[in-house]
């Protein structure tokens, strides 16, 4: 943790507007928060600057605080905006993505002697990059993914309700100590036309595609998956899913095959909807290919078409074409990978990407 605010501290230089100089950065982000401090309560802030580590928070979590290493612990009393605004001294950065307008004008007000600069996503960019330990933590909620998948295939699709599917798989991360790191999708039939649909009461019948989209949050931090299985036998199976499938199979693999450091975003999104396109199916894929995966499910960098973020080593990304097809079906097959300097370095999944009838 202490080596993370080093690096933020040692940003300072040039995070402010345009390049310039800051004497500090004030950390409001819960997510960011926990990312320096490895504090998970509901109010906390970190006050940074080059020679000073500071951690407030108020009197609730004054025995949590003090379990902080490597932090100068500050209990505010009070109405906590001002009591954060005292302690601001120079030209402070704030997280301007985070705050709202109102906010940020108050502690302005409330900030004597200091100005405060708009500079967010200046903990993000750390974020991006994982260290060893954050690898490993990816990786056990990955296979504990993997884990519950397995489950999934033994126990099949074909008669229960979405709703149901959902439930159960939820219900079972929470039994192993974990949580989602989002809803589930559970997507069958013609539903699997929407790429966010929510599990409710439809049938699984025998002869469709059923998209499942999950992930798990352990210790932590998150897990990404998505596999579409057939029910039924291969004789029920139209022609149309098997299409799409083996269409969208393509462009995963393509996708993975271009993830490498220095890549572009939009760069490896194209190599994978190219494949799609040319199969005729480009106005089907209407979102992004992929996004970085950590302490949030959703956060940098982001692998879609207007998305110029240049992939480094060391970060964990999704590579997730699907075909949507309205009225009748859908696909998507992702996969959570770990960026390398000429290629992927690791991946975390590995559920079998071959069509299973389940």
């Amino acid at each position: 943790m202490g080596d993370r605010a080093t690096r933020l501290a040692g940003a300072l230089a040039s995070a402010g507007p345009d390049g310039s100089p800051l004497d500090g950065l004030l950390v409001t982000n819960l997510v960011n928060v926990e990312y320096l401090t490895g504090f998970t309560g509901t109010n906390g802030a970190c006050l940074i600057t080059a020679e000073k580590r500071v951690f407030l928070t108020d009197f609730r979590y004054a025995e949590r605080a003090a379990e902080i290493e490597g932090w100068e612990v500050e209990i505010v009393s009070g109405q906590w905006l001002f009591g954060l605004a005292g302690r601001l001294e120079g030209r402070v950065g704030f997280e301007d993505d985070q705050v709202t307008v109102r906010t940020a004008n108050e502690l302005r007000g409330a900030a004597e002697g200091a100005e405060l600069v708009e500079a967010g996503g200046l903990v993000e960019k750390l974020r991006r990059v994982k260290d060893a330990d954050e690898v490993e933590k990816v990786a056990a909620a990955a296979v504990m993914t993997d884990e519950l998948y397995g489950l999934l295939i033994e126990r099949g699709l074909a008669g229960q309700t979405e709703a149901e599917v959902d439930a159960w798989l939820a219900g079972w991360m929470r039994e192993q100590g974990a949580e989602p790191s989002f809803p589930p999708i559970v997507a069958s039939g013609p539903n699997g036309a929407s790429p966010h649909a929510e599990p409710g009461p439809r049938r699984i019948g025998p002869g469709e595609l059923v998209t499942v989209d999950m992930g798990i949050k352990l210790d932590g931090y998150c897990s990404d998956c998505t596999r579409t299985f057939a029910t039924g036998t291969e004789a029920d199976l139209d022609s149309l899913s098997r299409e799409i499938y083996e269409v969208t199979l393509r462009a995963n693999e393509a996708g993975l095959a271009a993830v490498k450091a220095g890549a572009a975003g939009d760069e490896v999104d194209e190599v994978a909807r190219a494949v799609i396109r040319d199969a005729g199916y480009g106005e089907n894929f209407g979102h992004g290919l992929g996004h970085g995966v950590g302490l949030e499910i959703h956060e940098a960098p982001r692998l879609g078409p207007s998305s110029k973020d240049e992939l480094m080593v060391g970060e964990v990304v999704t590579v997730e074409p699907g075909i949507y097809v309205s009225g009748a079906t859908g696909v998507r097959i992702e996969d959570m990978v770990l960026t390398g300097e000429n290629g992927v370095a690791r991946t975390f999944s590995s559920v079998t990407k071959n069509l299973l009838f389940v």
